[in-house]
């Protein structure tokens, strides 16, 4: 029986609050051991990228623990974090890296911040067997930023599980917006277009975690009492299972406005249920997106940080039937084309197997 040992970060365990990266390593290890694969799980406690000294000498404690020979996944935000660990490690292990986002990428950070982060992650990313990102636009970014060789960077996309058509609302009115509330997703600018378009029907939910930053998930709240917009938008918190498929159910749009995105696992989510999208058009969210086979766009794709362009879209989609009409239809056509997660534990199986 061929064995993985994979590291996660702690949160991962924590099902009421999953990331888009949480949910991709845990459809990874499931994935791999109904293939098959003997999965042995190495949850390390600590706020990765910055676990502290405890967070540290416990992921050392793991890895320690780990026999010669052994092939060792390692989510990004751990392995990225700790080359002090991780490099070492490199001469006895056979380290496969999962890259979700760039540390440094992480919108908020400061220079100095984001240059120690990349300056990190590049140790360990040059020592590693093989990276696994989740789209050709990380891939290409990885190998630019970090000068990897292009070769030993793969891409398993996210996979999407089959579900049914989403009724909607009335077919225009209903918006949802799943991600958590943080600067990254830029919350703040879909309120301040939201105001833009107040003299049109529409509710927009917003599903997420509040506690990630709570500062800021304090200044959207804010942003829509002034806005006067308390009754229209809603900051709903984290949802999964049945609750979080009844608010797909009820969407008519899905939003993502993210400043930046190694994918947008939310958007393949929505069309796989036939709902268009309306994203920003950063990182691997035109991969997610995609086209149906005739070449149509199932949604819009705006420029990120522009609550004008954002607006713009939104008056489009609320306004025009006929807008609505092509991208419900171009959404259905894309749902045929998406792919399960088998594929993707596939991949990532064939990268562990000949790294």
């Amino acid at each position: 029986m061929k064995t993985v040992h994979v590291v996660l970060p702690g949160r991962v365990v924590e099902a009421a609050v999953p990331s888009g990266g949480d949910a991709y390593d845990r459809r990874i290890c499931d994935g791999l051991a109904a293939a098959g694969w003997s999965v042995r799980e190495l949850v390390i406690p600590g706020d990765w990228p910055r676990p502290g000294p405890a967070g540290v000498a416990a992921l050392a404690a793991g890895i320690a623990e780990c026999p010669d020979g052994a092939v060792v996944l390692v989510d990004g935000l751990v392995a990225g974090a700790a080359p002090e660990v991780l490099v070492p490690a490199a001469d006895r292990l056979r380290l496969v890296v999962i890259v979700h986002l760039p540390l440094a990428d992480e919108t908020g950070l400061a220079p100095a911040a984001a240059d120690e982060l990349a300056a990190r992650e590049r140790r360990t990313l040059h020592a590693a067997a093989a990276v696994v990102v989740t789209s050709g636009w990380s891939a290409r970014r990885l190998v630019e930023l970090h000068d990897l060789p292009a070769d030993r960077v793969h891409v398993a996309h996210p996979g999407v599980d089959p579900a049914p058509l989403a009724p909607g609302t009335d077919g225009a009115s209903g918006l949802l917006c799943v991600a958590a509330v943080t600067p990254l997703k830029a919350q703040d600018l879909l309120v301040t277009a939201l105001a833009r378009v107040a003299d049109l029907p529409w509710r927009c939910r917003c599903v997420g975690d509040l506690d990630r930053v709570p500062d800021y998930a304090a200044r959207v709240r804010e942003l829509v009492r002034q806005h006067r917009l308390t009754d229209r938008i809603e900051l709903a918190g984290p949802r999964t299972g049945a609750e979080l498929a009844a608010d797909y159910a009820a969407a008519d749009l899905v939003l993502l406005v993210s400043h930046a995105e190694s994918y947008g696992m939310v958007l393949t989510e929505a069309l796989a249920r036939g709902i268009p999208v309306l994203a920003t058009d950063v990182g691997g969210v035109p991969e997610a997106v995609g086209r149906t086979p005739d070449g149509s766009l199932p949604g819009m794709l705006i420029p990120p940080g522009d609550p004008a362009a954002l607006a713009a879209a939104l008056r489009r989609w609320l306004a025009r039937g006929e807008t609505r009409r092509q991208l419900r239809d171009a959404a259905r056509a894309r749902r045929a084309t998406l792919t399960g997660w088998q594929a993707t534990v596939a991949t990532v199986a064939g990268v562990l197997e000949v790294s």
